[in-house]
Formats: C-alpha cells, structure tokens, sequence
C-alpha cells in the first residue's frame, strides 16, 4: 500500500511539472500573438528597430547581445572553472584546502545576482575605463566578465562532482602502467567525466542565458548589434527588465515575444545538450 501511495506521489507530481511547463508556455504564447502577428515571426527576429514612439519592434539587438554575452561569459569560465574542478577533484580531493575552496565556490554561487552588478559597476567598470576599452566602461565585455564570474561556481562544483566520480581503478591501472598525474587526468579522468563537464556547462550557459539584474546594470542598454568587445548593448532578459513596468499593447506583446524567443533558445540549447551527450554515451 505504502508503495502505491509513494508511486502515485511520484506520477502527480511529474505531472504537476508537466502543467507547469505547459502553462508557461501557454502564457508567454498568448501574450505573444500580437506582435508575430504584426510583424511576423521571422520578420520579429531579424528586425533590429526599437521605435516605441512608431510602435515598430524587432528582437534582433538582444538575442544578439545576448548570445555575445552569454558565449563569451562561458569562454572565460572554462578555464577557471575546470581548472577549480580538477583542484577539488582531482589533485586535493578530500584535503582541508579542498574543502576550503569548495566552501568559498559554494559561497560565490549563493552572492545574488545585484551584488556582482554593483561590484562590476564599481570596481571593473572604472578599470575598464582606465584600460581605454570605451569611455564609460559599460559594454559586452564588461557584462561577460561579471557572468563569467557568476557561472563559474555551477560549472566547477558540477565538474567536481563527476570528477571524483571517475572509478578510483581506472586511474590506479594507468599509474602502474607507468602514467604521470598528467597522463592520468588526460587520459582516464576527463575522458569518463567528460559527458558530465560538458552537461555542467550546458548549465552554466543556461544561466548565463537567462541572467537579468547584473546585465542590465553593466551591458549599456543600448538598442544595436554589437560589433566589438567595447560595444554597448541589450540583451533580451535586460530589456523585459527595463521597459516592462511601462509597456502596454504591443509593447508589452513584442517584450513577451522575446521572453518567449528566450524561453525556446534555452530549451533548444538543452536538447542540443542532450542528444550530444546521448551520441556521446553510446
């Protein structure tokens, strides 16, 4: 009887996620309809005009500016990340020093997202500036760096985990055949965990992704494609956050459209993830 109740708590729930997603998606295209249907889905995407006085709305500066951001952000973080990655689970696995760095990740991830928007805006920005990048320091490069910054901590502790999941007889055959510690963690650790690393940074992406407050307060909120590093711009969550208090009509429909553009490139980037990981497996 206890298993029947615990199985049916299972499906219930599974199908509570299910509306959930359902209802999400239901709502974002409801209040999307109006804008595809004024400027076409395709005509919607590729349009780079924000006129709000003219009522004439494209989407094309922010998913631009937002997968810049986002692909540059995730550039930065792999090297840090899986090189934290490897300290913690691989070289002082279950040392003190270990357990101090984790801590101090695991402290990194729980920083809210305004905090590291205010320590960019405050310490990179001048930096920048000092360094000639652009004369305010705003722009794609300084937003990368402060997403870099936030995702590292979901994509190292992640990496860590199925790093030190690598079956400790593994390693131990490639040292007696002679291997360095070097050869070990290139041959044998990264090899096997490399499915679970690359799903870490599809993670990572994702939040980089979806992103709002430290965006909005260091990328510019400017509405153009940017060219370069030193560009200013906007990205798709950055501009709901900033024009959706005082949107109405077809404002408001156009900024839903994005949240609904943003909502499909996140889900396509998983399913992408997950078929590689699924060819990979195999």
């Amino acid at each position: 009887m206890k298993d029947k109740i615990f199985r049916y708590a299972l499906l219930i729930a599974s199908c509570l996620i299910i509306l959930l997603t359902a209802g999400i998606i239901y709502g974002l295209i409801s209040r999307s309809i109006g804008a595809f249907s004024e400027f076409g889905f395709f005509g919607f995407i590729t349009s780079s005009e924000w006129d709000s006085r003219n009522d004439v709305y494209g989407a094309l500066p922010f998913i631009a500016g937002t997968m810049v951001t986002s692909i540059l952000a995730l550039l930065f973080c792999i090297p840090f990340s899986l090189s934290v990655a490897l300290f913690n689970g691989e070289y002082f696995r279950n040392k003190k020093v270990s357990t101090f760095v984790s801590s101090v990740v695991d402290l990194l991830a729980g920083i809210p997202s305004i905090v590291y928007g205010l320590w960019g805006f405050y310490t990179l920005r001048p930096l920048l500036i000092t360094m000639g990048v652009n004369d305010q320091g705003f722009g794609i490069l300084l937003s990368s760096i402060v997403l870099a910054i936030m995702i590292i901590p979901y994509a190292s502790s992640l990496s860590t985990e199925f790093i030190s999941m690598v079956p400790n007889e593994l390693k131990e055959a490639a040292y007696s055949l002679g291997a360095t510690n070097l050869e070990v963690i290139s041959s044998v650790s990264l090899p096997v965990a490399g499915s679970g690393i690359f799903a870490s940074y599809v993670l990572a992406f994702g939040r980089a992704l979806g992103e709002t407050m430290a965006v909005t307060m260091l990328i510019g909120n400017t509405v153009n494609i940017p060219a370069s590093l030193s560009d200013t711009g906007n990205s798709m969550a950055s501009i709901i956050a900033n024009q959706f208090g005082e949107a109405s009509g077809l404002k408001l429909s156009s900024l839903m459209a994005i949240g609904l553009l943003l909502f499909l490139i996140t889900a396509c980037i998983n399913f992408v993830a997950k078929y590689i990981m699924k060819m990979v497996n195999k």
